[in-house]
């Protein structure tokens, strides 16, 4: 059921070079350039868990955006660990291992993004955001784990039943998630441009609707392909090849973009050249609106010491 077995297991025999070499050549390419994005971000998301585990006073908001990075910081070590693996020809059973170790997180950043648009203003922030991320964690693990016991064990005598009934369960929670999350950053896109009482834009709800589009264009293929080309046999070995690569270079590209979303976020209309990253981000997680009852902009210091309080 790997994809890149038929690209990188014949190259060397190939029985039609028009066929496999692109694969192989295209294989080679991706490999790399998911590789290095993935290292990027692993850094920036490296940074974020920093800032916010270390250097910023948690609460609801900041402890929500931490558990999106860390669950972005494991999926992309999966990217480093599985793709060059893929290209030394490693075993498939390791390769499934991998796969569902990657799965892991992914459906774990999924269903914190899902909540997010749903949470609007800070006393829903408080009470929906925090709390869920623990149990989020838990049942993406024993997904996982199951997983692995029925499906992708070792073990000869595999209940194929039960890993039947798991695959279900794993794709219905995919389409639950991307429709609660496409409806939820509807719904508060539209409270914001349109309505009698709209809601005033802050930067945290501009952060979690950069992070929503971009999971949109780049993260999604990559559970679309997971729950098609993984659960269902097909004989197209070209097309899964550059299908499954092209998702995985996308999903690598989602996880490292959400940090440059947060200080691009946090930095936009500062005139400063050099920038505190930790005010950078801040700013970011801010949820309260930059103009006063005149509509004049806030001050630089009114703002910091609003993302002081809000930490607080």
């Amino acid at each position: 059921m790997d994809p890149i077995i038929p690209a990188l297991g014949t190259s060397q025999t190939p029985i039609n070079e028009s066929e496999e070499t692109p694969c192989y050549k295209l294989t080679l390419i991706l490999t790399v350039l998911t590789c290095i994005i993935s290292l990027v971000g692993l850094t920036g998301n490296a940074v974020v868990l920093w800032l916010l585990g270390f250097r910023m006073r948690r609460n609801a908001v900041s402890t929500y955006i931490l558990n999106l990075a860390a669950a972005d910081f494991l999926f992309l070590s999966g990217h480093v660990i599985y793709l060059p693996l893929c290209l030394i020809n490693i075993t498939h059973t390791i390769r499934k291992i991998l796969i569902c170790v990657m799965i892991f997180p992914y459906l774990t950043g999924l269903s914190m993004l899902s909540g997010a648009p749903m949470s609007q203003g800070p006393q829903k922030q408080d009470s929906s955001l925090g709390p869920w991320c623990p149990w989020l964690w838990a049942l993406s693990l024993l997904r996982s784990i199951l997983e692995w016991m029925f499906c992708d064990s070792l073990l000869s005598d595999a209940d194929y039943r039960w890993c039947e009934i798991l695959d279900f369960i794993a794709i219905a929670w995919l389409i639950v998630l991307c429709v609660v999350l496409c409806g939820s950053s509807l719904v508060l896109l539209v409270r914001i441009l349109c309505g009698s009482r709209k809601m005033p834009l802050t930067r945290l709800y501009v952060t979690i609707l950069l992070t929503v589009l971009v999971f949109l264009l780049c993260g999604l293929p990559f559970g679309i392909q997971w729950a098609l080309f993984f659960r269902i046999h097909l004989n197209w070995n070209v097309l899964r090849c550059h299908v499954h690569l092209v998702s995985m270079f996308l999903s690598a590209l989602n996880s490292s973009a959400n940090p440059i979303t947060y200080f691009f976020v946090g930095s936009f209309r500062q005139r400063q050249n050099r920038q505190n990253p930790k005010l950078v981000l801040q700013r970011a997680l801010q949820d309260t609106p930059e103009v006063d009852e005149g509509g004049r902009r806030l001050p630089e210091e009114t703002l910091e010491l609003s993302g002081s309080r809000s930490e607080q």
